[in-house]
């Protein structure tokens, strides 16, 4: 009689069960996000296409600026996760108070900076003299935002690292659709232009901070934690986040060099770049969906000194990120006669895109292993190795990806230097996490 397969080993499904459960909402939240920028195209687009540019001059200027912040998020997912696997909620939620009150500080210093300064970051940015009025008139508004954005941030690595990935998504969802009915309202209703674009994308995102901040602040009162600033738990958060703001900067110089090496390269390479580009982040969104999980999972293991556990959740995350990025890279491959021209009936572009995407459809199970042990090493609060292992990163891409043009490469040689620094993440991150050094248990790393 023939036997029936064995079944996955008791600890292998609770870990499958435990990463799914965390990273599909996840994933949701994450691909949310670029949707608000979407749906301010689309709207402001219809006005006119000098209101279209300032919309992009000026998204572009804020997207990077809070991007660096994301550190918020990470530092305050793994703090918040080892604080729960040591079984003191209370102190959990105090870890996310001072986050939420460093990420007011922030914002507010951001509004400082960025209401004086719009002009001349518009300017500097290359706006064309009919779109900058535009691009500093919606920059200006929307700053009002950001303190709403990284308080945002925080507060979902709170709930993060409290296990629930779930309450992101469901307020991401409810921010997008209030964005898009606000934009159409002041936009058209209202007859507030650009204007009005930005203003319901600022309500937008202080209705999610005041959704986030009402659930936070009914989970301090059922445990018991204090909501007054803690000046030594507020620099304790900027101290573990500055790693994680040079590793995100660093990564923010790699894409940005490739994309300036991209723009030397000609039209045709760079409109290339841009759609390859476009696809890798879309990808990077489900591979970090993973990371997420990881982060959680895995402080929560070290917070209950379960080091085995850890490891193990750890080896899981790993095996899921390496099929997940086989499967990408299969479904680029199969996919891409298919997708290419609904970004560009340009034959000489899809002539250039063509050979360098089936580089990223191979490399996209390095992808997978990278972001994965990303993951794993913050829910470590192993900031610092982080930083170094990017900034070494950094040092080996850059002149590397500088050479493209001057050895007479293309596109595909440039991805190929894109491959070449995930490699080296890879390696960094391996090694790392091969040496043990990063499994520190206990409440507080």
């Amino acid at each position: 009689m023939t036997q029936a397969p064995a079944s996955p080993p008791p600890s292998r499904r609770r870990h499958d069960r435990e990463i799914i459960a965390l990273a599909v909402p996840a994933f949701g939240a994450l691909v949310a996000e670029p949707l608000f920028v979407m749906v301010d195209s689309a709207i402001v687009g219809h006005l006119g296409t000098p209101q279209l540019a300032g919309l992009a001059v000026a998204a572009a200027l804020l997207t990077t600026g809070v991007s660096i912040f994301v550190f918020l998020a990470y530092a305050t997912t793994a703090a918040v996760a080892r604080r729960v696997g040591a079984g003191d909620l209370s102190s959990a939620i105090r870890q996310g108070m001072d986050g939420i009150w460093l990420a007011i500080l922030l914002g507010l210093a951001v509004i400082a900076l960025t209401l004086p300064l719009s002009p001349w970051l518009v300017e500097v940015f290359g706006a064309s003299d009919t779109a900058a009025p535009y691009a500093t008139t919606y920059l200006r508004i929307s700053s009002l935002g950001i303190p709403a954005m990284l308080v945002v941030m925080a507060a979902t690595g709170v709930l993060r690292g409290l296990q629930n990935t779930r309450t992101p998504l469901y307020v991401a969802i409810g921010g997008f659709t209030a964005n898009g009915v606000l934009n159409v309202g002041l936009v058209y209703g209202a007859g507030l232009g650009i204007a009005g674009s930005a203003w319901g994308t600022v309500i937008a995102q202080i209705s999610m901070a005041a959704a986030y901040l009402v659930l936070v602040v009914r989970g301090a009162r059922r445990h018991g934690a204090s909501l007054r600033p803690d000046i030594a738990g507020i620099k304790a958060s900027a101290q573990a986040g500055v790693p994680l703001l040079v590793r995100t900067m660093s990564l923010r110089a790699v894409l940005l060099i490739a994309t300036a090496v991209a723009a030397r390269l000609g039209d045709t390479d760079i409109a290339a770049h841009q759609i390859i580009l476009s696809l890798w982040s879309l990808m990077a969104f489900a591979l970090d969906a993973i990371a997420i999980a990881g982060q959680a999972i895995i402080g929560r293991y070290l917070g209950a000194d379960d080091a085995k556990g850890a490891r193990e959740a750890c080896r899981r995350m790993v095996q899921w990120g390496i099929a997940s990025g086989v499967l990408f890279g299969v479904l680029i491959i199969l996919a891409r006669p298919l997708f290419v021209p609904l970004f560009t009936s340009d034959q000489s572009v899809q002539d250039t895109l063509f050979p360098a995407l089936l580089v990223v459809a191979l490399t996209q199970p390095i992808s997978g292993v990278v972001f994965v042990l990303d993951g794993v090493l913050m829910g470590a609060g192993d900031g610092p190795y982080l930083a170094w292992a990017m900034l070494v990163t950094l040092a080996v891409f850059a002149p590397v990806a500088l050479l493209v043009p001057a050895l007479g490469g293309g596109l595909t040689a440039l991805w190929c230097a894109m491959t070449l620094m995930m490699a080296v993440r890879m390696a960094t991150l391996w090694l790392r996490t091969r040496s043990g050094k990063w499994l520190v248990t206990g409440a507080a790393r």
